[in-house]
């Protein structure tokens, strides 16, 4: 076999986001009776929430604001949109989203079948994400696939982000790797697929929403989990 060492991205790649997000959200719309307070929806709740929390992730992947920041601006500014500035309100919005959404378990189609699968043919499975340490434990213990994986490689643990090369760097060597025997499966063409390619790791490219297209070629490009079983 060429690859002996398997790289998994969590959130939108095993670790449904989407749907796990939006639970959430919704639950939190309704305990705090948003609708009585000037949100009209929570369909428009979520919209303007998910539109916010990109652009802050974005700018938190390239160093403009913390790690604080992100979490207290997301449904700060989602909030001023509908004319709502209530600060114990954002905080509450805050900590209770990110107590509740470590423990949400909806996992894409066939991702606890391929990880028996890799993990029957004795691949050393790891975990690269750029998601706070404590939330993506708590989120792969919740939805059990935590067991599947050696090591977990965070950008807290590793001090830096994917794309950038060193977190790659920080993981080969965490896992005892060499960047030729290993293979990177994540659903982000900008975060895990260049990243892997600039660290000389061959790629999975797994989003059949956005397909690839530009001058970067994906190793691999899948639209299901499933696969990964042709791959591997």
């Amino acid at each position: 076999m060429k690859y002996k060492h398997i790289f998994f991205d969590l959130d939108h790649t095993l670790w449904d986001f989407e749907t796990n997000a939006y639970l959430v959200l919704e639950q939190l719309y309704h305990a705090h009776k948003l609708e009585s307070r000037g949100v009209p929806s929570f369909k428009e709740f979520h919209q303007v929430y998910m539109v916010y929390n990109e652009k802050l992730w974005d700018r938190f992947r390239k160093g403009y604001i913390t790690r604080n920041d992100l979490r207290s601006k997301r449904f700060r500014l989602t909030l001023l949109d509908f004319k709502i500035g209530d600060e114990k309100l954002c905080e509450a919005l805050g900590t209770q989203f990110l107590e509740e959404l470590p423990t949400q378990t909806a996992l894409f189609p066939h991702a606890k079948e391929v990880l028996e699968y890799l993990a029957a043919k004795n691949y050393p499975l790891h975990m690269i994400t750029n998601g706070f340490e404590e939330t993506q434990l708590r989120k792969m213990k919740s939805s059990g696939i935590d067991h599947f994986f050696t090591h977990v490689i965070t950008s807290e643990s590793a001090g830096s982000l994917k794309p950038y090369r060193e977190i790659f760097d920080y993981a080969i060597t965490k896992a005892d790797a060499t960047a030729d025997s290993s293979i990177m499966i994540g659903d982000a063409l900008d975060i895990d697929i260049i990243g892997a390619f600039n660290a000389g790791i061959d790629q999975v490219y797994f989003n059949p929403l956005v397909p690839a297209t530009g001058d970067l070629k994906p190793t691999f490009v899948i639209n299901s989990l499933h696969e990964l079983k042709t791959i591997l």
